[in-house]
């Protein structure tokens, strides 16, 4: 069988580097937080009653960013299934979903759904789906499942199509069908090659998340929104801020230990 193109393992240090970065960013955090306690800051006890609220709006955050990029990988892989398809018609369509959600703002896509429908909720009422567009969190889940799916479905796609066809050749000429060549040769590497933008994809949508404070969710930034109203105290949204850039570099650090782990049998860069 062809061999795999050449893929180095990625140097080790380059995630020691990433793990300074994010802990030298939670001190950075820390130092601001104390900052943020002076005079002129967020008063102690006013901190210590919102933390709980922020870290409830951080793990909404989080539950909205797993759940939207699990059920959009499922969704993914059927549309990928499509795409490998025979069927022109299917493709157009695929193709079209794809350009859809890839090309318009997540907060368009948000208010065309939550929005669009209330002004439908009759015609949802009698398919009986009402109850489940009627809820905010539903609707943003949706949102992020559909437009997340999109983007999976081109990472994966782009990643299969770059392969060699030399492995599928050399698949074909062992005689395995084309399903076993698929799911045991070609996925695989197109896997490993998609990591990483994968790993992008979890952190965009932990990042776009953040506009489901724009339909009365109280994530993290829809918490600090709250807090800032409360207190008019401009300090919260930093503190958010803070939040997201930890959440972000674990989720990149997450990718780099997946990474490391799933190529130690090559060669390290260098």
């Amino acid at each position: 069988m062809a061999e795999a193109p050449f893929s180095p393992r990625p140097d080790r240090s380059s995630g020691l580097v990433r793990a300074g970065l994010l802990v030298a960013s939670a001190l950075g955090a820390g130092l601001l937080l104390q900052l943020l306690l002076g005079s002129n800051g967020i008063d102690a006890a006013d901190f210590a009653a919102a933390l709980p609220l922020l870290l409830r709006g951080l793990g909404l955050t989080v539950f909205i960013s797993v759940v939207s990029v699990l059920l959009g990988s499922l969704l993914g892989a059927g549309l990928l299934a499509g795409l490998l398809q025979p069927w022109g018609s299917l493709k157009t369509g695929i193709w079209a979903f794809c350009i859809a959600f890839r090309g318009t703002p997540a907060i368009a896509q948000l208010y065309l759904i939550y929005y669009g429908a209330g002004e439908i909720h009759g015609l949802l009422r009698d398919a009986h789906l009402w109850w489940f567009f009627r809820e905010p969190l539903n609707c943003v889940i949706f949102t992020f499942t559909l437009n997340s799916a999109a983007y999976q479905t081109r990472i994966i796609h782009g990643a299969l199509v770059n392969l060699p066809r030399e492995q599928t050749d050399a698949a074909q000429s062992l005689g395995l069908s084309r399903s076993v060549t698929l799911v045991r040769i070609l996925l695989p590497q197109a896997l490993l090659t998609a990591l990483r933008p994968l790993g992008n994809e979890v952190a965009k949508v932990a990042k776009a998340s953040s506009v489901a404070s724009l339909v009365t969710v109280l994530d993290l930034l829809g918490t600090a929104k709250y807090l800032v109203g409360q207190s008019l105290d401009f300090g919260f949204y930093i503190l958010a801020a803070m939040l997201y850039v930890l959440l972000v570099g674990g989720i990149r650090l997450a990718v780099d230990a997946i990474e490391r782990r799933l190529t130690r049998h090559l060669p390290p860069v260098g």
